[in-house]
């Protein structure tokens, strides 16, 4: 089943002599549950992208399509909504608000919706993710390794659509970043999250199902690694 779909991506910044072209008419879909990589160069478009699927950017032209919705078809307050709700956002530098405890950082996405928090679903993802000891202290008082499964707890929280993962590991040393991804992996496959990642390391990037290299703004290989939920 289909739960993202991008139809003729553009992206151009600037104008005249100086313009831009960030993406070049990227189309691509993806089925739900799958883990895709996304490599290439700085500067191909990979974080431009990223941010056009989480709709904190627009296109300069195409479509995005999110579970049969197109995100930028929506004015900005459903599109608010919607990212709330559907899509799971997380950062190289975790995002987490300094005066919030663990547990307040994981469900204010969820709070600012007008919802009242799932306990027992908080309970199990804070214990699967390993901050039960933690919940109640504040970003600062964190490894950057904490700090990071927090910002994963939050992105799943509200079950999304799919999950977008901006360098997630990129402040992280070798093996904390190790067991970051692990996890991303484990969410994909017990609560089902759909995954994009962007990484420049190549041994996360060939853990995935598929692999999508971008340069100068377009597509230039799209290589299924293994067979959805499945083994290499």
């Amino acid at each position: 089943m289909e739960i993202l779909r991008c139809e003729n991506l553009t992206k151009i910044y600037g104008e005249g002599n100086i313009r831009t072209h960030a993406l070049k008419s990227l189309s691509f879909s993806v089925e739900k549950g799958e883990f895709v990589s996304i490599v290439g160069p700085s500067g191909s478009g990979k974080s431009t992208l990223l941010h056009i699927l989480g709709g904190v950017d627009k296109p300069t032209s195409g479509k995005v399509f999110i579970d049969g919705t197109e995100i930028h078809g929506l004015k900005e307050d459903k599109l608010a909504i919607f990212r709330r709700r559907q899509i799971g956002l997380i950062y190289q530098f975790y995002n987490l608000l300094p005066m919030l405890d663990v547990d307040e950082n994981i469900g204010l996405p969820h709070l600012l919706d007008g919802r009242k928090l799932d306990r027992e679903r908080l309970d199990n993802i804070v214990e699967h993710l390993g901050l039960t000891e933690r919940r109640r202290h504040l970003p600062g008082q964190l490894s950057g390794g904490q700090q990071q499964r927090v910002s994963i707890a939050r992105a799943i929280y509200n079950r999304p659509a799919i999950l977008l993962a901006d360098e997630p590991t990129g402040n992280l040393d070798r093996s904390t970043g190790a067991e970051i991804v692990s996890l991303l992996k484990e969410a994909n496959r017990t609560w089902k999250q759909t995954l994009l990642l962007i990484t420049h390391d190549e041994n996360i990037a060939l853990q995935a199902d598929r692999m999508l290299c971008i340069e100068d703004g377009e597509i230039t290989r799209d290589e299924r690694i293994r067979s959805l939920g499945g083994d290499e």
